[in-house]
This record gives structure tokens, C-alpha cells and sequence, in this order.
């Protein structure tokens, strides 16, 4: 079994969404609920915080531009590189009661983005696509809590996760932005956790983080588990490959619902090296 090391002080009140991007100084990811981008210095394991003028940092991935899209309470906003200037975007909705989650860019550059109910009200959130040219799309309705999105090595096919479904769903993929024939590839037991964020390694494994499970899992398309990343603490929110080689799993966490002085760890960034190898991580904006 992999061990998770723990690399940062637990210095997130929610940690989501990282990723690694070759023309960044190291990993970043988010403090959902301080509404900061943290980055992980990679020469000297600094970690620098940056605010992105809304209660909410949902997500951020790289644009093809150098800069950087995030995902903010209500919708998005575009960072220059240093994330020194963060400039929000019209809202999608007005509907104080619902917020932005998880997401990623596809492989043809649209950025998706999936949001919940801060209650979690059932069927009350929607998965959003961010057009190249700013166009927004509601791609689905009738979401609970939005949650991980990867893509095939080829491109081909989109996975999906809605938390409390249970279930890794699939699309066929086009390239032209649209999801088709979604279908149930498995189920994750309950006892296990629920799924959250998730990444996939050039073999085309899944590897998923389970919120209350105190883990990361990999599994084959197909459902079959073959790793496990365990970690000291419960709350796992998300996953990417980074490094150099890209053979390093980066796992946030999060104190969140966790008994104040039963997880000091909580709220961390952890390394794990697992032995696969993850994919570059995709970029917003124009492919061509």
C-alpha cells in the first residue's frame, strides 16, 4: 500500500482541487471556504496564498494563455499568471443558496464546472461548460453535489461524480463540448466512503478520493480496485499526478465535520508515490 506523507501544515479549511502545471511555480489548489488559491512552491515546498475576492474558491486549472480560470461561488473569474489580478466574471446565477464545486477542462479546452446547495438540497445543483469564446452551458440539471470530472487518456470518454449517487458515471465524449450515452460504471460501497474528486494515470485508471474513507482509491473502468492510498485523516476531498514525471499523487484534505482535536492533520496537503504516472493537465482556451 502506498503511504501518503504529509507536506504542509493543515492549512486549508476545505482543500479541493489541485493541479500541476508545468509553467507554474508547483501545485496549486484551493481553500474552498477562505476563497484563496494556495501553491505549493516546488524548489523550496513554500506555500503561497492568493485571493480571489469571493467567500468561494471552487476550482482553478490553467489557461492555454498562461493565465489562470477559476471557479468561484457563482461562476468565473480569469487570473493572470501570478494570480495577482483575478478578474470575476458575469454570474451564472444569482441564487445565493447554491455554489460552484468541483470541475476540469476537457480535452478540446472547455472548462467544466459542477455546483450544490451550501444545504445540499437534492437535484439542486447543475454542471456548467465554459466555452473557448466565454459562453456558458448548462450540460446538467438535477445534480446533488457535483463532484469529480476526468477524462480518458484518449479523450473519448468523460467520468463523472455526483457524491451522493455512489456511482463513477461515463459519457461518450465529441469534440465538440457534448456528453452522450452516460451510463453507471460501478458503485463505491458506502462503508468505503463517498467519492469526491478524482484523477486518471495513463493506463486509464481512475483514482478516487473518498470523503469519510480516509483514502484514495484506484480502480480500472471496469470497478476493479487495485490500490489503495490510505491517510491519518478522513475528509479526502481530491487527487492529482504532478512532479516533474508527473509520478507524484498529490491528496488535499479537509477539517470540515471533523471533531475539533481528532485529526490534527486534517486540512494538509499530502504526496504519495504509487507508481503510475498521471496525464498533463489540460488547459482552458483555444486548442487550435
Amino acid at each position: 500500500m502506498p503511504h501518503a506523507e504529509q507536506i504542509t501544515d493543515p492549512n486549508a479549511s476545505h482543500g479541493e482541487g489541485p493541479v500541476w502545471h508545468p509553467d507554474w511555480p508547483g501545485l496549486r489548489w484551493v481553500d474552498m471556504f477562505g476563497g484563496e488559491v494556495l501553491q505549493l512552491d516546488a524548489r523550496t515546498g513554500v506555500v503561497t496564498r492568493h485571493a480571489v475576492g469571493s467567500r468561494i474558491a471552487a476550482t482553478i486549472r490553467p489557461r492555454t494563455d498562461g493565465g489562470a480560470i477559476i471557479a468561484i461561488e457563482r461562476g468565473f473569474a480569469l487570473a493572470d499568471a501570478d494570480l495577482k489580478d483575478v478578474r470575476p466574471l458575469d454570474e451564472v446565477w444569482a441564487d445565493p443558496r447554491v455554489r460552484m464545486n468541483d470541475g476540469d477542462c476537457s480535452p478540446d479546452g472547455h472548462f467544466y464546472c459542477g455546483s450544490m446547495a451550501y444545504d445540499e438540497s437534492p437535484g439542486a445543483g447543475s454542471l456548467y461548460r465554459m466555452d473557448p469564446d466565454g459562453t456558458t452551458v448548462v450540460m446538467l440539471e438535477g445534480v446533488t453535489i457535483s463532484n469529480g470530472l476526468a477524462w480518458s487518456p484518449d479523450g473519448r470518454t468523460a467520468y463523472y461524480i455526483d457524491t451522493p449517487t455512489h456511482r463513477v458515471d461515463a459519457f461518450d465524449y465529441a469534440q465538440n463540448g457534448r456528453f452522450g450515452n452516460r451510463r453507471t460504471l460501478f458503485r463505491i460501497p458506502e462503508t468505503d466512503g463517498a467519492p469526491d474528486g478524482m484523477t486518471v494515470d495513463t493506463e486509464g485508471r481512475l483514482w478516487i478520493a473518498l470523503w469519510g474513507g480516509a483514502a484514495v482509491h484506484c480502480y480500472t473502468p471496469e470497478g476493479r480496485l487495485e490500490e489503495r492510498v490510505q491517510l491519518p485523516v478522513t475528509q479526502v476531498t481530491a487527487c492529482t499526478f504532478g512532479g516533474p514525471e508527473l509520478d507524484e499523487l498529490y491528496i488535499t484534505t479537509s477539517p470540515q465535520t471533523v471533531a475539533p482535536g481528532t485529526q490534527p492533520a486534517a486540512g494538509a496537503l499530502f504526496r504519495a508515490r504509487p507508481g503510475a504516472r498521471g496525464l498533463p493537465a489540460r488547459c482552458y482556451g483555444t486548442t487550435t
